[in-house]
C-alpha cells in the first residue's frame, strides 16, 4: 500500500504546521504550503515537501501549483484546508473590501484549493478533505461578525460536498475547533478594521475584544492535542468513519450544545406560528 500524503495549506503556524508534523511522526508523506515557503524551512528539514501557495492565488496557478505538488508522489490522499484568519471589528466599521479580503482567503481560497485538488481524488477514487470551521461556526460574536460568517459558510459548504463526494470514495469533514493556543488571536492573524467606532467600543463589541484581549495565549486548547484527534480521527486509526464535522475543546462542546439546546427551545416555542405558513391539505 502506498505511504500517505498530505497537502496541508497554511502550514506555518497553528493548526497547520502541528497537523504536518503529526503526520510526519507517523511516517507519512506532507506537502506543506505557506505563502512564503521559507517559514516553513522545519518542516522541510523533516521531510516535507515545502511549496510557495497563497490561497487567494488564481485558480489557474492554484491548479498549476497542485499539479506539481500530485508529481512528487503521484497522489494526494488528505487535503488539509487550514489557511484563515479573524477579522475583528464591528460589521458596520468593516469596509467593503476588508469584507471581501477576508472572504477571499477563509471561503474563496479555501473553495479553489479544493477545486484542484478534487480532479486528483476522484481520479483514484479516494481521498479524505478536512476543512477548517470553528465554533464561530454555530453562533455570531459581536466584533467577530464577519469572521463566523465565513466560517458557517465553510460548514455549509463541507455538508454539501460531503454527499456530493461521497460516490467517489471521498471523506469531507469540516473541523470545528473552540479556543486553542495557536497565535490565532496574536497580531498578524488577528487584524483589526481600519475603522474603529467608539459606539461600537462602548458596547458589546468592545467586551468582546477585550475577551480575545484576555484569551491571546492563555487559551484552553493545546494545539498538539488537538492535531494528534485530527490526524488519527482523518486516519481512521480507531476504525471509526470520518464524521461530518470534528469538534475539538470542552469550550466548543459547551457552546455548540447550547446552540443546539436553545434552537430546539426557539423551534419548540415558535411552533405554532412556524407550521402555520403551510398549504392546507386537503384529503378526499
Amino acid at each position: 500500500m502506498a505511504t500517505p500524503v498530505w497537502f496541508i495549506t497554511a502550514a506555518s503556524s497553528g493548526f497547520g504546521k502541528y497537523t504536518a508534523l503529526e503526520a510526519l511522526k507517523n511516517g507519512h508523506r506532507v506537502i506543506a504550503t505557506a505563502r512564503n515557503s521559507k517559514k516553513i524551512e522545519d518542516l522541510k528539514e523533516k521531510g516535507a515537501v515545502t511549496m510557495d501557495l497563497d490561497v487567494i492565488q488564481p485558480l489557474d496557478e492554484i491548479k498549476a501549483i497542485v499539479k506539481e505538488a500530485h508529481s512528487k508522489f503521484g497522489r494526494i490522499d488528505y487535503l488539509v484546508n487550514a489557511a484563515g484568519y479573524i477579522l475583528e471589528g464591528a460589521v458596520e466599521e468593516a469596509s467593503p473590501k476588508e469584507t471581501f479580503d477576508t472572504f477571499n482567503v477563509n471561503v474563496f481560497g479555501i473553495l479553489n484549493v479544493t477545486r484542484a485538488i478534487l480532479p486528483y481524488m476522484r481520479e483514484q477514487k479516494s481521498g479524505t478533505i478536512a476543512h477548517f470551521g470553528s465554533v464561530g461556526s454555530w453562533g455570531g460574536a459581536p466584533a467577530g461578525g464577519l469572521y463566523c460568517a465565513t466560517k458557517w459558510a465553510i460548514t455549509g459548504v463541507t455538508e454539501s460536498l460531503r454527499p456530493e463526494l461521497a460516490g467517489f470514495g471521498i471523506d469531507v469533514c469540516v473541523i470545528e475547533p473552540g479556543y486553542f493556543r495557536t497565535g490565532f488571536l496574536n497580531a498578524g492573524a488577528r487584524i483589526g478594521t481600519e475603522v474603529r467606532m467608539k459606539e461600537y467600543d462602548e458596547g458589546a463589541a468592545g467586551q468582546v475584544r477585550a475577551v480575545y484581549n484576555e484569551k491571546a495565549d492563555k487559551q484552553l486548547g493545546d494545539v498538539e492535542k488537538g492535531c494528534k484527534v485530527i490526524f488519527e480521527v482523518l486516519t481512521k486509526k480507531g476504525g471509526r468513519e470520518v464524521p461530518m464535522r470534528l469538534v475539538l475543546g470542552s469550550d466548543a462542546y459547551e457552546m455548540i450544545k447550547a446552540k443546539c439546546d436553545s434552537t430546539k427551545e426557539l423551534l419548540e416555542e415558535w411552533k405554532e406560528v412556524i407550521c402555520s405558513t403551510d398549504h392546507e391539505v386537503k384529503y378526499d
